[in-house]
């Protein structure tokens, strides 16, 4: 994620975008959506943009809109990368993926105590490693990882949840390369249910990042939305 495609096509952020609401959750303002009682939730991860962009929250609505309870922490504290004041390499020390993941933890705890029996987990870019990370200690019962971030070899191999990752054809963060050696990896553990799809002809951050006047780009965002709440639908009962 030292390149520049982590951080192209920034959107408008928009604090009142989304049907949904803001409320402290476990310690973090959080956007959320949908039915509270709901035993079946999902964490939403964002990228280095925050939970404002709207094409997120409109995601969190379709997801809420399903049947879930959809929670998405503001974990970078209203602190969204700007790539006008300052570059992603001095913007991570102070949002590193494996410090958010800590700050994550009481919110699914807070999750888990208003009564969610199952909660599943997308994290998208930089939001894919804590995702992966919660995974493998056991915090949610299945994962869906888009156009991941940091995520590496051996994250994989401690995957013990369903697991589907849905990646770009143009991406330098997870390249399609990459994505193949985590299909051959989890294709192996026969004990735990997994998807890898590469997107052709999209990029990193396609499936929120997307113009909403492009056509082909909302139908490829769509595509992955769809296969996602399949996941979800499928393993998160």
């Amino acid at each position: 994620m030292s390149g520049p495609q982590c951080c192209e096509n920034p959107p408008t952020l928009n604090p009142a975008s989304g049907v949904g609401r803001t409320e402290k959750v476990g310690g973090l303002d959080c956007y959320v959506v949908g039915a509270p009682d709901s035993k079946r939730a999902i964490l939403l991860a964002s990228d280095v943009f925050g939970f404002e962009a709207p094409n997120f929250r409109k995601l969190a609505d379709k997801i809420a809109a399903a049947g879930f309870y959809v929670v998405v922490p503001d974990y970078i504290y209203g602190d969204p990368f700007v790539p006008e004041k300052t570059d992603i390499q001095t913007w991570l020390k102070s949002h590193s993926p494996d410090k958010i993941t800590e700050d994550v933890k009481p919110v699914i705890e807070t999750i888990k105590s208003q009564g969610a029996s199952e909660i599943g987990a997308a994290g998208f870019c930089l939001g894919a490693k804590v995702v992966v990370q919660l995974a493998n200690s056991g915090f949610i019962q299945a994962a869906v990882l888009l156009h991941p971030s940091f995520v590496t070899v051996d994250h994989i191999k401690e995957v013990k949840v369903p697991i589907s990752i849905l990646g770009a054809e143009n991406d330098q963060m997870s390249p399609p390369e990459l994505l193949k050696q985590f299909e051959d990896i989890l294709t192996a553990k026969s004990e735990v249910a997994s998807h890898v799809k590469i997107f052709p002809k999209v990029s990193h951050g396609w499936t929120v990042r997307y113009s909403v006047e492009d056509e082909a780009a909302v139908k490829a965002a769509n595509e992955a939305h769809g296969d996602m709440l399949e996941w979800f639908a499928k393993y998160v009962k």
